[in-house]
């Protein structure tokens, strides 16, 4: 299967996922859809939810025509995996918590799960945990004001520390307990934007772990030759903002359009 890959995500955190999909195909056409409109997601009821993450996916796809579409959500691919794969004809990669290659890395035994509330509080998240890090002690953190920072950071502003230090305050003490966490999942997309900020404010060294590099794998496997002309795709979002402009053609994609779907 040849073609360009459709990335899609409810604001900017995808963009992470983007980055990972550049460094292992540098040439790969990319496009990019976001759902901003009903940013953050993880306040939605789920049922609305799955509903609204399925009518962006397939008018997007129906526009950019992908060979593959990555869901660059956590939220979204616990609730939309399967009914996008029952709508769609061509291969959907979910994002999930890297909760087996932390697992693999830590030391201490003892990870940090950094997330949204509705990843934290999912019981795919706790299979997640019982399967892959059933020896380990897992600290979860609701980081939520963490995405504001992400989308503002992507806008122009620069983060807060006093604002991180409060979400992680949590993630701090538990750093520095008795069996201190030496591994933290990144569980949201949003959060290795903020990588250099949340490194410089640890009271100690941690090692950062995300999913961009296993999505771009998978995708690899589904999509080949990833060989395109060099050049992003179209950039897609529901409902089109300045700062949101400005972060995706800082990363090479085309100035954002707006998308119509059911619920604008």
């Amino acid at each position: 299967m040849t073609g360009s890959v459709l990335i899609f995500d409810s604001g900017v955190g995808g963009l992470s996922v983007a980055a990972a999909l550049r460094r292992y195909y540098p040439r790969a056409r990319l496009s990019y859809a976001c759902d901003n409109a009903w940013l953050p997601y993880g306040l939605r009821p789920d049922a609305l939810l799955t509903q609204r993450i399925v009518d962006v996916c397939r008018a997007a796809v129906a526009v950019c025509r992908p060979a593959a579409l990555v869901v660059a959500c956590n939220t979204a691919s616990t609730l939309a995996l399967e009914p996008l794969r029952r709508t769609l004809t061509i291969p959907v990669i979910g994002t999930v918590p890297a909760i087996k290659p932390a697992a693999a890395l830590s030391h201490t035994r003892h990870l940090g799960l950094l997330a949204t509330t509705a990843t934290v509080g999912r019981p795919y998240t706790q299979r997640l945990i019982e399967r892959f890090a059933a020896d380990c002690r897992v600290t979860r953190i609701a980081a939520d004001a963490l995405v504001t920072e992400a989308e503002a950071w992507l806008g122009g502003a620069t983060p807060s520390p006093a604002r991180v230090n409060a979400a992680l305050t949590p993630l701090w003490q538990a750093a520095s307990a008795d069996t201190p966490l030496d591994t933290v999942v990144l569980g949201c997309t949003h959060f290795p934007l903020l990588t250099p900020w949340l490194a410089t404010l640890s009271p100690v060294p941690l090692a950062w772990v995300d999913s961009g590099d296993a999505i771009a794998r998978r995708v690899g496997q589904l999509v080949a030759p990833l060989a395109g002309a060099g050049v992003n795709g179209q950039a897609f979002a529901t409902a089109p903002q300045p700062a949101l402009a400005r972060a995706l053609l800082s990363h090479g994609f085309q100035r954002p359009q707006h998308l119509s779907v059911a619920a604008c």
